[in-house]
């Protein structure tokens, strides 16, 4: 399959997650200050534990030029790229200023019970099985940012949960660094690995990466539907 065959699948996969019961419930919740608070919390320990299933693919990859893709995604997510200067937790601490939360209250943050599933469950996808599929089940999560793909659906993640914060808590996007920022970073992560796939995901390998991206988009529908749950259960 070329890189053609490939972006229509993993786009595939990512308009089905995008809307799916599961994300629609999630978006539908009107947002309150503390429902913010709450998302930006588990999104902030849902960065720093893709740092681990990222560094746990490049270990398991025997490929040099695979790892200096991995390497490479992840110096803009960790040291700096055009968004930040300081990594892209950074944007997340920023962005938590506007709805009272201190760089304090984020690096402290402590998972809801499906977070935590949903967190050991990608890192153990990364760590114990092949670089293919653990590279697939990190790469297909971005896929669900690119608002040129799911421009019909209200667009990605990042522009569907903006264009909610500034509806519902009376801020701008400039107030969203990190909503911003993925809007654009996420479509070159997309872009990025497109090669590896035309290149090592014939034969047996085809249907073995598309499971595991297959399986990575479970993971998130169920990470956002502990979300919408929690947010629902605080009150309006």
């Amino acid at each position: 399959m070329d890189a053609n065959g490939w972006n229509a699948a993993f786009g595939e996969l990512a308009r089905a997650t995008m809307s799916s019961p599961e994300l629609e419930r999630y978006y539908s919740v009107p947002m309150t200050k503390p429902r913010a608070q709450l998302i930006l919390k588990q999104l902030s320990l849902y960065v720093r534990h893709r740092r681990d299933c990222w560094a746990y693919v490049s270990g398991n990859c025997p490929v040099l030029a695979v790892k200096q893709k991995i390497l490479a995604h992840e110096y803009e997510e960790m040291i700096r790229d055009a968004h930040s200067e300081h990594g892209h937790l950074d944007l997340i601490i920023r962005q938590g200023k506007p709805i009272g939360l201190t760089a304090e209250d984020i690096l402290q943050s402590k998972p809801i019970p499906t977070t935590a599933a949903t967190l050991y469950a990608w890192g153990w996808m990364c760590k114990k099985k092949s670089w293919l599929e653990g590279l697939a089940a990190m790469s297909m999560t971005e896929w669900n940012q690119d608002d040129r793909l799911l421009a019909d659906l209200g667009g990605g993640h990042s522009a569907r949960m903006g264009n909610l914060w500034v509806k519902y808590l009376g801020i701008t996007w400039d107030d969203l660094p990190n909503w911003k920022a993925h809007r654009e970073a996420d479509k070159g992560h997309v872009d990025m690995f497109l090669p590896v796939w035309e290149e090592f995901g014939s034969g047996e390998n085809r249907e073995m990466i598309l499971q595991a991206a297959k399986e990575s988009e479970e993971l998130y529908r169920l990470y956002q539907k502990g979300l919408a749950g929690a947010m629902q259960a605080l009150p309006d």
